[in-house]
């Protein structure tokens, strides 16, 4: 009888032990699979915070992507709409035609700057003006105020005026032979036919009787 109660303790103790192994077995098995979730997520937030420290390392500075992409787009503007360089002679069709209407007291010559260079370039100011006479060159005087900067697209023209007086005298006057035109900013000229009246009255030579008005007008600003 003792024996029998021995064998029926000992195999509860066995039963006991057998359960508490099937315990610990599902607690490690629980435990063997959340590591590596943990893992997963701990790598997860790890390249998160790489990026996030990027930008964070860029914001504090007022510095970044945002920023440097914005001056790069204000630096391409200002390349394209107000750097554009200077007109050059050789880029410039120029033409002049007579301009004066019936009844003016003074004589008007209109000159075109027209751009073929296949480019956009710009010109600002007054253009050199230069009559040249039988008597020698006439300088013509700026007048009027200077026009700010321009671009001139492909093709586009601008138009400046070139007043003189009359020679209503009777006499011959002194005769003009040419025009010579030096675009703003330029040294090399560029001599046309004058379309003009075929002279200029004598002067005392005080001063030049011949303006020349800024780009945009034509005979403007006398």
């Amino acid at each position: 009888m003792r024996v029998r109660k021995l064998t029926i303790a000992a195999m509860a103790l066995a039963a006991g032990l057998s359960l508490t192994a099937c315990q610990n077995d599902d607690d490690g098995t629980g435990q063997s699979t959340a590591p590596p979730a943990a893992s997963t997520a701990a790598s997860s937030d790890g390249g998160s915070g790489s990026a996030g420290s990027d930008s964070e390392g860029e914001s504090p500075n007022g510095t970044g992507g945002t920023e440097g992409t914005g001056g790069s787009g204000g630096t391409g503007g200002s390349g394209k709409d107000d750097k554009a360089a200077k007109c050059s002679t050789d880029e410039l069709e120029i033409t002049a035609m007579d301009a004066t209407v019936g009844g003016d007291t003074e004589g008007t010559v209109a000159v075109d700057l027209k751009n073929g260079g296949g480019r956009d370039c710009s010109l600002a100011g007054y253009a050199g003006v230069d009559l040249k006479t039988n008597s020698g060159t006439v300088s013509a005087e700026r007048t009027g105020d200077p026009a700010p900067r321009i671009v001139l697209k492909d093709g586009e023209t601008v138009t400046f005026g070139i007043t003189y007086p009359i020679n209503d005298s009777g006499g011959s006057g002194v005769r003009i032979t040419g025009l010579v035109v030096t675009p703003p900013d330029e040294t090399k000229p560029v001599t046309l036919d004058w379309p003009g009246g075929a002279s200029l009255p004598v002067t005392d030579g005080s001063g030049t009787p011949v303006r020349v008005g800024p780009l945009g007008s034509a005979g403007q600003g006398g």
